[in-house]
Formats: C-alpha cells, structure tokens, sequence
C-alpha cells in the first residue's frame, strides 16, 4: 500500500509543479488552489509512504515520478520542445524508479 500511495504522490508533485508555473507568481486563482491542494496531499502521501519506505528511495521515487511526468506534461502541451535524447534520458529516470522499487 506504502508504494501505491508514494506513486500517488508522485503524480501529484507533477500536478503541483505544473500548477505552479501556470499561477503566474500566485496570481491566477485556480492554477494557485490547484497547486496548494496538490502540494499539501503530494506532501502528506510522501509523508504515510516514508513510514513504510526507507526516506532515501522514498523520496528518490517521487521526485523521479514528479520530475518525468512534469517534463513528459511540458513537451506534451506546454511547448517545451522534445527530443529523442530528452526523452531518452527521461526513460533512464523512469528505469531508475523501478529499479529502486526491484532492489528496494
């Protein structure tokens, strides 16, 4: 349950990431509420996980899953140009998380 839970909060920290940079410094209201909510239950979530999973592959996990899937949102739509070595490299972190989960 701990890593179904740290993969949910992973996915969030994207939502919240990604929030952010649309709230134009706090600015805009819902990108600002959407990134209070997603960073308060990212936070929570890594927080349950890490009484299961030791903190170091617990965080390594859900910056990973928040880092590829914030990057994988800004080459999707956000206009941040994709490139096979980008995406290469985020499919290594991607390899990276799931070997911590193997070994873990």
């Amino acid at each position: 349950m701990a890593w179904a839970i740290l993969v949910l909060s992973g996915m969030l920290e994207a939502v919240w990431a990604t929030a952010l940079g649309k709230s134009q410094n706090f600015r805009r209201p819902w990108p600002t509420v959407i990134f209070a909510a997603g960073l308060l239950l990212s936070m929570t979530g890594l927080a349950v996980a890490m009484q299961s999973i030791p903190v170091g592959t617990a965080y390594a996990v859900w910056v990973g899953i928040g880092a590829v899937l914030t990057a994988a949102y800004a080459m999707v739509f956000g206009g941040e140009k994709a490139t096979m070595v980008k995406i290469l490299l985020l499919l290594g972190v991607v390899g990276c998380v799931v070997g911590l989960k193997v070994v873990g």
